[in-house]
């Protein structure tokens, strides 16, 4: 008789991890995924393997909506190193190129804040961007570069925290899709000398507080001495994914008719748009859904009775 595969524990909630520096994002997960002795997970927009910081891992019923984490803006603190150019953008490509940094420190700053607002970006062949299904990273391995057509981002903010003779330390607030390697390159093509990400470390996404972030060390820590429950504790609710969204209250038969798939009609609720819905008997969240143009609010997607 074959033996049946063990499928993990039904675990729901959204882990806010920091990644270690020298893993992939992948990497990362499944190392979570197995001390959480989940059945599903997934995570909410790759870091490369040189960054470090906030990577919201989404556990069962959480990853119905991860989609809209991969959407939110980030936040990153980041070190550019000026008048060298590497293959990848970053510390761990070959360097192409050497050049002096004749930029001043005000020359540098006033570069940097150029980039504010919107603007094209040009994808790394180094990215996780696919090309006929492909991984653009992999085709750059093979020695493989296709063109790539640019994408407006939009950066909403640069902090600059540091100036040193050829180094940058700064942070930067941007939409996703925002490639920080592409924007230190630009700031080196810019000032004319070169430069290459040689530290990156993701703030925050979305509207997640860095101090909720927890390593895998920490929870190796958290498992020994308190085994899956003080684990689940440090989850925080599916909820929290849409958590700027406008909420929607439904009554308990409301609430019936939309968990079988109809639309409801609410009598508060926004006019038009995508909402987060909880019933208001025990403020359960539902799911999501959106304000049709009859003012009814549809099921979009929903958490599992």
């Amino acid at each position: 008789m074959a033996r049946q595969r063990h499928r993990g524990r039904p675990v729901n909630g959204i882990l806010l991890l920091d990644k270690p520096s020298g893993m992939s994002s992948n990497g990362a997960l499944q190392v979570a995924k197995r001390l959480f002795g989940a059945a599903k997970a997934g995570h909410t927009g790759s870091l490369d393997p040189l960054a470090t910081g906030m990577l919201p891992i989404c556990f069962g019923e959480a990853t119905k909506f991860s989609q809209f984490l991969l959407d939110a803006d980030k936040s990153y603190r980041v070190t550019g190193k000026l008048g060298i150019t590497t293959t990848t953008g970053d510390a761990e490509g070959e360097v192409i190129e050497t050049r002096a940094v004749d930029a001043t420190a005000a020359e540098i700053e006033a570069a940097l804040l150029s980039f504010v607002g919107d603007i094209e970006q040009v994808p790394s062949m180094y990215s996780a961007l696919k090309h006929q299904g492909q991984p653009l990273y992999k085709l750059a391995r093979q020695g493989i570069e296709v063109e790539r057509k640019p994408r407006q981002v939009t950066i909403h903010a640069i902090r600059v925290l540091a100036l040193r003779a050829d180094e940058v330390d700064f942070e930067v607030d941007c939409t996703k899709g925002t490639y920080v390697r592409s924007l230190v390159e630009d700031l080196g093509a810019k000032l004319g000398c070169g430069g290459h990400v040689t530290a990156l470390h993701r703030i925050s996404a979305g509207s997640y507080p860095t101090e909720r972030m927890l390593t895998l060390d920490q929870l190796g820590e958290l498992k020994e001495n308190g085994g899956f429950e003080a684990l689940d504790a440090v989850l925080l609710p599916e909820s929290t994914a849409v958590g700027d969204w406008p909420q929607v209250q439904l009554t308990d038969n409301a609430a019936f008719y939309l968990l079988q798939g109809q639309a409801v009609m609410v009598a508060e609720r926004p006019a038009s748009g995508q909402v987060a819905l909880f019933r208001s008997s025990d403020q359960r969240f539902l799911g999501v859904g959106e304000v049709n143009d009859d003012g009814m609010i549809a099921p979009r997607r929903l958490v599992a009775n």
